[in-house]
């Protein structure tokens, strides 16, 4: 299966404790930048916006803020950060 997106540092270790085997390449910085870089923007402008459409959406569903980062400091935990700047390709 392809996937070819940034994927949380620990999601190739749980595809291979699933008997399966992750195709994975680390980004270089100009990649990773290039993945999360805003178009046009300051950076931190788009966080916020990006920031606000979470809140929002998120009140559909009569959650807050704290309930996003609550999760979110769940998923980390599980599934490790971001930091590696790992590219999963596709699974085996």
């Amino acid at each position: 299966m392809s996937y070819n997106k940034l994927v949380w540092d620990k999601i190739p270790e749980i595809i291979k404790n699933n008997n399966e085997t992750p195709i994975t390449r680390i980004l270089s910085d100009e990649e990773y930048h290039e993945v999360i870089a805003s178009s046009g923007k300051d950076r931190l402008e788009e966080l916020a916006d990006m920031l606000e459409v979470m809140i929002s959406l998120a009140s559909l569903d009569d959650a807050t803020l704290e309930d996003i980062i609550e999760l979110a400091d769940k998923k980390r935990n599980k599934r490790g950060g971001f930091k590696e700047k790992i590219f999963l390709e596709s699974v085996k």
